[in-house]
């Protein structure tokens, strides 16, 4: 076991560990923070395969732009700890240990022992210094995998212009002031005098008088 492969057996340690945490933790904030920790340790493992444009794109985009969104959104809704945490260690037996082992063996079925490991996929071979890691990329991208990558633009269009259609449409069964109205109202829109005639007064005689 060369030195590599205790770099890529520590990261993905990490990566694991912090994944686990994430699911685990029961603070947003925290689990934001490890889910960062995982994002770092992947970058790490896709600098070891020599991907360097994918481990910079990965802490650039998602650690720089997406996780520090998520943060602020968090921070902002000052979401409720207390009522996050209840039912948690009750129930985790019934809903989380289940799923745990399903895609534990799902994963072990998938890339276990006789799909995956060091043998059977070894580190790639190194290139040449004027290797150009983002053209190699670009040339796969815009050649082998043309038509995927457009169907996935179409999708991330279709998915913006949605979310701007939903934000700018008019709210429905929503109460809200209307400012403009409540200013220029007028009395006489509002208040309407009624005349009406004064009634006689009654007058209620004592039980047993005479008439």
């Amino acid at each position: 076991m060369t030195f590599i492969h205790l770099i890529f057996y520590l990261f993905s340690t990490v990566a694991i560990l912090s994944g686990m945490m994430v699911v685990a933790s029961t603070n947003p904030v925290r689990g934001a923070l490890f889910l960062v920790l995982t994002f770092f340790a992947m970058a790490a493992i896709w600098l070891l395969l020599e991907a360097e444009f994918l481990a910079l794109i990965l802490v650039l985009v998602y650690v720089g732009a997406v996780m520090t969104l998520f943060l602020f959104v968090v921070m902002m809704l000052q979401v409720n700890v207390v009522s996050i945490k209840e039912g948690f260690v009750k129930y985790w037996w019934l809903w989380a240990a289940p799923l745990v082992l399903m895609v534990l063996a799902l994963t072990i079925k998938v890339i276990g022992p006789n799909h995956f490991g060091l043998d059977q996929i070894p580190a790639p071979a190194a290139q040449a210094a004027d290797y150009n890691n983002l053209a190699a990329l670009g040339s796969v991208l815009y050649t082998d995998y043309a038509y995927p990558f457009e169907i996935a633009a179409v999708l991330l269009l279709t998915a913006i212009v949605a979310a701007i259609s939903l934000t700018h449409r008019k709210p429905k069964q929503r109460k809200a002031q209307q400012v403009s109205q409540q200013i220029s109202v007028q009395r006489k829109n509002r208040i309407r005098l009624v005349n009406m005639p004064s009634e006689k007064k009654l007058t209620i005689k004592p039980s047993g008088a005479e008439e």
